[in-house]
């Protein structure tokens, strides 16, 4: 796919989820590299190439998945001495990404079932890979598990996900959204992935989740979160604020009805924030830690260290 092709079909949300926008972006970038003549002037493939991120950036403002992927991939990429070593360096970040992206899944999903315990009754939210990967896994080490999943409305991803937990068998219950506090009685844990973690250790996930987190606080349920490295949002740390995506309101009212409704307004966020206290593990390829260490992940494994977060105030203040 083209770089346009695939930023419309991620705005459409025909491609969707924070890995998966993250390695089809990045997949793009270096699919588009190739289409680029060679000119022997590297300024000109950074510029073509810096203006094809632009257009992928532009997509999806919540999920930090795709600023950090395209950050990583272009990094090298702009201290590139000639054209031949930027389009090298573009490919061979872009394969280690997807590469690392995917093997983070299956990290994720080791340590993610390790912490649920044998005849656990699970809730989930959305579709995330690293949350069902979990679950899976620990149907496949033979664990006892049911699950507990939601609507997701407007766009029903528990659809999606309660047709992946059938097709492995795990007993199942679709619930509304709204019945999240009437089934935590139900249930043993919570476990969500997040499309944005802060240097706080807040979350940014599908919108809903706050409220499945503070119903599981007033519950004493645990609430685990999994996610991969590169959704830690390193600029939380210069206190930039992650903006929350708000999607076209026919998707939750319809135009034709809407019409007749002349002092309705309608909201549809995405996306909602988690506070850390609510949250008592985050789950990632390097690790399980509580959500007070989210720096520490941006540091070591994001490489926002002192040195790092001078640069990008000395670039605010020019701004």
């Amino acid at each position: 796919m083209s770089i346009n092709d695939t930023a419309d079909k991620i705005i459409s949300m025909e491609i969707r989820g924070a890995g998966k926008i993250a390695r089809e972006a990045v997949s793009a970038l270096r699919d588009h590299a190739e289409t680029l003549p060679r000119t022997g002037d590297v300024s000109i493939f950074i510029r073509e190439m810096e203006q094809a991120a632009g257009i992928l950036l532009a997509t999806r403002p919540t999920a930090v998945s795709l600023p950090n992927a395209i950050q990583i991939v272009m990094r090298d990429v702009r201290s590139s001495k000639n054209e031949e070593a930027a389009r090298r360096n573009l490919r061979e970040k872009a394969n280690e990404f997807i590469w690392s992206s995917r093997t983070a899944l299956d990290r994720i999903s080791v340590m993610g079932a390790n912490h649920i315990p044998d005849g656990s009754v699970i809730m989930t939210h959305c579709n995330s890979s690293a949350a069902l990967g979990s679950i899976i896994e620990a149907k496949r080490q033979g664990k006892d598990i049911e699950v507990y999943a939601t609507e997701v409305r407007p766009w029903n991803q528990g659809r999606i996900t309660i047709k992946t937990l059938n097709d492995h068998e795990i007993p199942t219950t679709y619930i509304v959204d709204s019945a999240v506090r009437s089934m935590m009685k139900e249930v043993d844990l919570v476990i969500v992935g997040a499309d944005a973690i802060t240097v706080n250790g807040a979350v940014v996930n599908k919108i809903g989740t706050s409220q499945i987190a503070l119903c599981a606080h007033e519950a004493r349920k645990n609430v685990i979160v999994t996610a991969e490295t590169y959704k830690f949002a390193p600029r939380t740390i210069l206190g930039e604020r992650i903006k929350i995506e708000d999607r076209p309101t026919n998707e939750v009212l319809p135009d034709d009805i809407a019409a007749g409704l002349s002092f309705v307004r309608v909201k549809n966020p995405v996306f909602d924030v988690t506070p850390a206290e609510y949250i008592d593990l985050i789950i990632t390829e390097a690790g399980a830690i509580p959500p007070h260490l989210a720096f520490t992940i941006m540091r070591e494994y994001l490489g926002w260290g002192l040195d790092e977060l001078q640069n990008q105030f000395l670039s605010l203040e020019k701004d």
